[in-house]
C-alpha cells in the first residue's frame, strides 16, 4: 500500500515539473493554443456555408468534432516529452534518484490532461464567438469534457510506448501525423458519416473518434432536432463504445509503455 502511495506521490512530482516547463518555454503552449483557434475559425467560417446540416448548424456540428480531433492530436505531447527527455538525458537523472521508476510515465501522461484542459478552454471560447452553444444541462455539459478528457488520457498512453520506442522527437512528430490525422478526418467530425463512400462509411461508423464525437454532440446537446437515428451500435450507444475503448486502450499500451520503459532503463 505504502509503495503506491509514494508511486503516485513521484508522480505527482514528475507531472508539476512538466508543468514547470510550460513557464519555461511558453511558446510550446502558445503555438498549442493557436492551432485549435485556427482550426475553429476556418472550418465554421470557410466550411461553415458550403456543408448543410439538416436542421442545424454546421458550425454547432462542428464543435464536438474539432474538440475530439485535437484531444487526440494533444496526446501526442506525450511521446514527444518522452522522446525528448531521453534525448536529453532526463530519463538517466530519474533513473539515479531513489523514486518509483513507474512515476515518469505516470506523471507525463498526467500532466498532459492538463494541456487539454487549458485547449479545451480555449476552443469553448472560441466556439461561443463564432455561434456554438452547450444545449444541454451543466452536468451533461461537464461529463462531455469529462468524457474527451478520459480518451485523450488513454491515448496519451500510446504515444507513450511510441516515445520510448522511437526516441526522436521528429520521427514522433511525422508518424503520430500520418496515423492520427487520417483517422480523425474518416470519422463524423467534420461531416456526418451518411456522405462518405460505403467502405469509409463503414470504417467510420466503428471508429473511436466518431463515437467519441458522437457523445460529445449529444451531450452538448448539439444533435439537430429530427436527425435520423444512428444504425450502426458504436453511434447508438456512442459513450460506452468510448469508455470500452479507452479502458482498452489503457489496458494494453499503459503495460507494454511500462515494460518497454524498464527495458530502456536496463539497457542505459
Amino acid at each position: 500500500m505504502m509503495a503506491v502511495v509514494h508511486m503516485f506521490a513521484d508522480a505527482a512530482v514528475i507531472a508539476k515539473r512538466n508543468m514547470i516547463k510550460i513557464k519555461r518555454v511558453p511558446e510550446v503552449l502558445v503555438f498549442v493554443l493557436l492551432s485549435p483557434i485556427m482550426f475553429v475559425l476556418l472550418f465554421a467560417y470557410v466550411f461553415g456555408g458550403s456543408i448543410n446540416i439538416p436542421g442545424g448548424s454546421y458550425r454547432e456540428f462542428l464543435i464536438a468534432g474539432i474538440f475530439a480531433q485535437t484531444v487526440v492530436f494533444g496526446s501526442t505531447f506525450t511521446g514527444v516529452g518522452i522522446a525528448d527527455d531521453i534525448q536529453k538525458g532526463i530519463i538517466d537523472r530519474f533513473r539515479s534518484l531513489p523514486m518509483s521508476q513507474a512515476a515518469v510515465l505516470i506523471g507525463r501522461t498526467a500532466s498532459d490532461v492538463v494541456y487539454n484542459v487549458l485547449t479545451l478552454l480555449i476552443m469553448g471560447l472560441t466556439g461561443l464567438v463564432v455561434g456554438w452553444r452547450i444545449h444541454s444541462s451543466l452536468w451533461e455539459g461537464l461529463v462531455g469534457f469529462g468524457l474527451l478528457l478520459a480518451f485523450s488520457y488513454a491515448f496519451s498512453w500510446t504515444m507513450a510506448l511510441v516515445g520510448l520506442l522511437v526516441p526522436s522527437v521528429e520521427v514522433i512528430n511525422n508518424a503520430s501525423f500520418m496515423v492520427i490525422f487520417p483517422v480523425t478526418f474518416i470519422a463524423n467530425t467534420f461531416v456526418p458519416t451518411e456522405n462518405l463512400p460505403t467502405v469509409l462509411r463503414t470504417f467510420a461508423e466503428w471508429n473511436p473518434i466518431s463515437a467519441l464525437t458522437q457523445a460529445v454532440r449529444e451531450l452538448f446537446g448539439n444533435i439537430p432536432p429530427g436527425t435520423p437515428d444512428p444504425t450502426a451500435w458504436p453511434l447508438q450507444n456512442p459513450v460506452i463504445y468510448t469508455l470500452i475503448w479507452a479502458a482498452l486502450i489503457i489496458a494494453v499500451f499503459a503495460p507494454l509503455a511500462s515494460i518497454r520503459y524498464q527495458k530502456a532503463v536496463k539497457q542505459g
